[in-house]
């Protein structure tokens, strides 16, 4: 799991800016629960394409971890209105279903 995270860490270095490789890097600090890192990740990939729905579930996920629920909820409801935006239905679902959880 570290080689992967060093890699990507790696790859971001000559493209830090990368969207996709900002959500690996925070998909794979999560897998470490690494909840602030994999948080500042996912804000960086949210500010690097804010049409990456899923980096909004992901970063919902980490803030109910932390046990900030009302962030969580703020974080899917952004995630909704991107889902709909783009009309990604996939993700439109899993944030609807995410957020409903919690409320």
């Amino acid at each position: 799991m570290a080689d992967r995270l060093n890699s990507i860490l790696t790859m971001l270095e000559k493209a830090p800016g990368d969207a996709f490789l900002l959500y690996g890097a925070a998909f794979e600090y999560k897998k470490q629960e690494k909840l602030v890192e994999a948080l500042d990740y996912l804000n960086r990939a949210i500010a690097a394409d804010a049409n990456m729905c899923y980096a909004y579930y992901q970063k919902g996920q980490v803030l109910e971890e932390q046990g900030d629920t009302a962030a969580a909820a703020k974080a899917y409801r952004e995630g909704i209105a991107v889902a709909t935006r783009v009309n990604d239905q996939k993700a439109l679902g899993e944030l609807g279903q995410a957020l409903s959880i919690i409320e």
